[in-house]
C-alpha cells in the first residue's frame, strides 16, 4: 500500500481536495496510522451507548464506519467534536485530518456546485475546502448540535457564493430616475472592532474581554485556544463573551459608541431594536441558542 501511495504522489493533484485525499492516505497508512480512542469518546458520552467501534481505530476505517452507519448521529457528533477540538488545539496532521474525514462530503458538494458552473472545477473544489477550513477554524461552534452539517453546510455556502458570482450581473434601478431628497449622513459603522474597544475605555465591558471578544465574536477565530490561553474553560469565556455582547448591544441601541444620534437615527434604532451598526454581527451579539440540523 505504501508504494501504491508513492506512485500517487509521484504526480501532482488534479484539485486541493484530492491533495487533501493523498495527505490524509499518508496520515493513516503505518506506521504514523493516526487514529482515535472511540473507547474513550465513549466513556465521556455519559452512560450514552454511541455504539463506536471498540477500542482505538485508524482514521481511515472510522470514516469508512461513519458513512456505513449515516443513522448513528451520537456517534458522528461525538468523532467530530474531538476532531474539531484537535486540530484546533494542536493544529498540524489534525486539520488535515479533520479534512481527510469530511472528504466524502466535500466532494459531494463540489460535484453538485460544478454542474453548469462556468469556471474551472478546481476553483469550485478549492473554494469549498476553504468554507469547510473557515468553520474548522472557529466558526462552527462545538456547544451546538450537528457540528459536522455545520462544517458542510459553511462550505457549501462558500462554492455557491463562488457559482454566483460567476453569474450574469442583474440590472438595477436606473439611479437618475430616483426622486432627489434629503438623507441622514451615514455614521462610520464599518468597523465593529472600534466600537467595542471603545466600549471597553468606557468601562461599559470588561476591557479584558475585548480582545477575547474581538476574537472569537467578531473574527470568528475558534473558542477553544483563546480559553486555553486565558487559562479558563470554554463556558466560562462563553459566558463572558455573552455579557459583553448583552451590555453593547444595550449600549449600542442607546448610541453610547456613536455620539449623539440624530433624531432620525433614534426613531429607527426603537423601531429595529438593534444598531445598524453591527447588522452582521448581531446573532454574535446574543447568547448562542441551540438548533437542530
Amino acid at each position: 500500500m505504501a508504494t501504491a501511495n508513492l506512485t500517487t504522489l509521484s504526480t501532482a493533484p488534479a484539485s486541493h481536495l484530492q491533495a487533501a485525499e493523498w495527505g490524509f492516505a499518508a496520515l493513516s497508512a503505518a506506521p504514523a496510522c493516526l487514529a482515535m480512542d472511540c473507547a474513550a469518546l465513549s466513556a465521556a458520552a455519559a452512560g450514552h451507548d454511541l455504539g463506536l467501534p471498540s477500542g482505538t481505530v485508524s482514521l481511515s476505517v472510522l470514516r469508512d464506519w461513519l458513512m456505513a452507519n449515516p443513522g448513528k448521529e451520537a456517534a458522528r457528533d461525538a468523532v467530530w467534536r474531538e476532531l474539531v477540538l484537535r486540530a484546533r488545539l494542536d493544529g498540524g496532521q489534525w486539520r488535515l485530518a479533520a479534512v481527510g474525514m469530511a472528504l466524502p462530503g466535500l466532494r459531494r458538494h463540489a460535484r453538485v456546485l460544478s454542474a453548469g458552473y462556468r469556471g474551472d472545477a478546481a476553483d469550485m473544489d478549492a473554494e469549498v475546502l476553504t468554507g469547510f477550513l473557515t468553520g474548522l477554524d472557529g466558526k462552527v461552534d462545538l456547544a451546538k448540535p450537528a457540528p459536522f452539517a455545520a462544517l458542510l453546510g459553511g462550505a457549501f455556502k462558500a462554492g455557491h457564493r463562488l457559482r454566483a458570482q460567476a453569474d450574469p450581473a442583474e440590472p438595477v434601478e436606473d439611479i437618475d430616475a430616483v426622486a432627489a431628497g434629503p438623507r441622514v449622513p451615514r455614521r462610520p459603522y464599518g468597523h465593529p472592532d472600534l466600537l467595542v474597544h471603545r466600549a471597553a475605555q468606557l468601562r461599559i465591558i470588561n476591557p479584558d474581554d475585548e480582545e477575547p471578544f474581538i476574537t472569537v465574536r467578531l473574527a470568528g477565530k475558534a473558542i477553544e485556544p483563546v480559553a486555553a490561553r486565558l487559562g479558563i474553560t470554554v463556558d466560562c469565556l462563553r459566558r463572558r463573551l455573552d455579557r459583553a455582547g448583552e451590555r453593547l448591544a444595550v449600549a449600542l441601541a442607546k448610541g453610547r459608541l456613536t455620539g449623539t444620534p440624530m433624531p432620525e437615527a433614534d426613531t429607527e434604532l426603537a423601531a429595529k431594536k438593534r444598531h445598524p451598526a453591527l447588522a452582521a454581527l448581531t446573532h454574535r451579539l446574543a447568547p448562542p441558542m441551540p438548533v437542530a440540523v
